[in-house]
């Protein structure tokens, strides 16, 4: 896949995000998307990371909380991406995957609903 900027690259996250149901959408709260080149650990197999609390974990979650955030890296979704419609379809369900573990929901869960 051609190397997308960083521009173009959260340009497709953005996109991604508007073509999400409401049903997923309306429920998130203090959540923030944002877009960087590689995880920390450099890796390439990771391609999204949720960073927050759960919401089936809150508790006394109030106010003054940092926001939550769910981030895509652009180099892994590009390495694992042959065309602009295959990381179209990786960003979808990068940002569906990170956002269900915003809803409480792991990955065991998620393999079993095809998410994973």
């Amino acid at each position: 896949m051609e190397n997308l900027d960083e521009q173009q690259f959260e340009a497709l996250v953005v996109e991604g995000l508007d073509a999400l149901s409401d049903e997923i959408v309306d429920g998130l709260d203090n959540v923030v998307f944002v877009t960087e080149d590689r995880p920390e650990d450099g890796s390439l197999s990771v391609l999204g990371l949720y960073d927050g609390v759960a919401l089936t974990e809150r508790g006394q979650y109030g106010f003054g909380e940092l926001p939550d955030r769910i981030i895509l890296f652009r180099e892994p979704l590009l390495a694992v991406s042959e065309s602009l419609d295959e990381l179209k379809e990786q960003i979808h369900i990068t940002l569906v995957h990170e956002i269900a573990h915003y809803y409480g929901i792991d990955d065991e869960q998620l393999h079993e609903l095809g998410w994973a």
